[in-house]
């Protein structure tokens, strides 16, 4: 909000609690009462609720006063629920573009700040530089789940780094304060976050074969972890998964593959 006012654009909010959108009239920002006035006094209306289902009641209000808008959804979800959604605003003569939000709100406006989006080109030609206020925009396409797709991939990828992150420190907490800790942890991860950049490589090639640091040896390490975390009275159930895809590897016959193997048993069947 405060990206767009930064740059003397006239914005219009409505939300549905109005007393916290009460402390934006003195930034300079025209408040709506309802949903229905703020989607008509713009071409350009951004929308980041609760869920889509909000997202959807919201908008079915207004569904007559759609024709012609752009519609930025940014509110987080499923490829299906966008899906539904463009289906909706499609046959009301409205341009759709769902984005996924890879930031914290006080990123946005800075330079680190990204915005994935997908759906309708022509409309996100239209918008593009409007967005560009908010964060640096990525179109992934005319696919409009395709956002949501790789938002919610990074956010798995990112907290299973979190989990990760607390497994190792609940590992060493009572001997060595978390502080020291992380200053070791954090360049291992770093050079383990390289080393996916190889696995990409691997799986986009269907080439597995390991040199080194095959399946079947780290089945070893992955059973000392267990038997540390146990003894430790950490959980094991974050660290049995990986054994699980492993042993599951390896009775496949990947036991000299790399760990990238893995990706064919991390997918359900």
């Amino acid at each position: 909000m405060s990206s767009f006012l930064e740059e003397k654009y006239k914005v219009t909010v409505w939300n549905q609690s109005l007393e916290k959108a009460s402390p934006l009239l003195e930034k300079g920002v025209m408040l709506s009462h309802t949903a229905l006035d703020g989607i008509n006094a713009s071409d350009l209306i951004i929308v980041c609720l609760l869920d889509n289902t909000v997202v959807q009641a919201t908008l079915e209000s207004a569904l007559d006063h759609l024709h012609g808008k752009t519609i930025i959804n940014l509110t987080n979800g499923t490829p299906d629920q966008a899906w539904k959604l463009l289906d909706l605003l499609v046959s009301h003569g409205a341009g759709y573009i769902h984005g996924g939000i890879m930031a914290t709100p006080s990123m946005i406006g800075l330079p680190h700040a990204l915005i994935l989006y997908s759906g309708s080109l022509d409309a996100f030609k239209t918008a593009e530089a409007d967005l560009s206020v908010l964060a640096k925009c990525v179109f992934l396409g005319e696919d409009v789940g395709s956002a949501l797709l790789h938002d919610l991939a990074l956010l798995s990828g990112m907290y299973s780094l979190f989990l990760g992150f607390l497994h190792a420190t609940a590992l060493v907490r009572s001997s060595t304060p978390v502080v020291k800790f992380v200053d070791l942890l954090v360049p291992w991860l770093g050079a383990m976050t390289e080393y996916t950049k190889g696995m990409a490589k691997q799986i986009n090639e269907g080439k597995y074969a390991s040199e080194r640091s095959n399946l079947g040896m780290q089945l070893v390490g992955i059973q000392n972890i267990i038997d540390a975390s146990a003894a430790q009275h950490v959980s094991v159930d974050f660290i049995c998964l990986m054994k699980e895809f492993m042993e599951k590897a390896v009775a496949a016959g990947h036991g000299g593959d790399d760990i990238s193997a893995l990706i064919d048993f991390v997918k359900s069947t």
